[in-house]
């Protein structure tokens, strides 16, 4: 089995936590407010004041003059890609907060750049045994269940570009075998979803469906986790169908972010 990725560390620190977290929403979707942030990390106001300050010192943000936080020099990204994930988050997340009361399972959007897979949003389940939020942070797209969906929508020499070797020649270990994960690709855009039994995490089962624009490309994923002992085979169909509708509804808002 190969070995877990993004363990949790033994002992967290949340303030470091809270701060990493603020960085990634300033970098992926642009401005905030103090009070914005608050909510979103779940903390009190004065807590945000002081982790949007550190930020700032750090040149991680920037605060104009109409007391916005936006990213800094160090997290500066190229606008339309701000612009594409703000869009997608915006849209996705009542659709996430259903797959959540129907199943009271984690769910998760995620988008695929180059060889790695970013989680954008996450709603977390209300149980005790959950898989937490993995918003912000990145895979290899291979190794996670929306990744692969979303490779799986490369025509055959995009794909190749991916993984070309050169890209790897300091890492030659993390590319992935081509002439299996073709077969593996081409299974998936033939059943239209994929199962991911830990592949990415050890105790953790997804299954995900694909998102598409208004051209029938893919650009995101839609996932639910769980813990593997809470994955029964089967309810894989009932939750496949909930996905493939939040994914349908999805699809439908999504001009009106555009």
């Amino acid at each position: 089995m190969d070995k877990p990725l993004k363990t949790p560390p033994p002992y967290p620190i949340a303030s470091v936590d809270h701060a990493l977290r603020a960085a990634t929403i300033l970098q992926m979707e642009g401005d905030a407010t103090v009070a914005q942030l608050a909510e979103r990390l779940g903390v009190a106001r004065s807590t945000a004041h002081r982790i949007l300050a550190m930020l700032v010192y750090r040149d991680f943000a920037v605060r104009g003059e109409d007391r916005v936080y936006r990213a800094g020099p160090v997290l500066e990204l190229a606008a339309h890609s701000q612009s594409l994930v703000s869009r997608l988050r915006a849209a996705a997340l009542p659709h996430l907060h259903r797959i959540v009361d129907l199943f009271d399972e984690t769910t998760n959007l995620i988008v695929r750049t180059g060889d790695t897979a970013r989680f954008i949003a996450s709603v977390e389940s209300r149980q005790a045994l959950r898989v937490g939020s993995r918003e912000g942070m990145v895979f290899p797209a291979h190794r996670t269940t929306a990744g692969l969906l979303l490779l799986a929508d490369l025509p055959d020499e995009e794909l190749e570009e991916v993984y070309a070797p050169e890209r790897y020649r300091d890492r030659p270990a993390d590319r992935p075998d081509l002439a299996r994960l073709r077969t593996e690709l081409k299974r998936l855009r033939r059943n239209g979803f994929a199962v991911n039994r830990e592949r990415s995490e050890r105790g953790l089962v997804a299954v995900g469906v694909p998102v598409r624009d208004r051209d029938g490309t893919a650009v995101a994923g839609l996932s639910v986790s769980m813990p593997s002992v809470r994955y029964d085979p089967h309810q894989l169909q009932p939750l496949v169908t909930a996905l493939e509708a939040a994914a349908h509804a999805l699809e439908r808002d999504l001009p009106r972010h555009q």
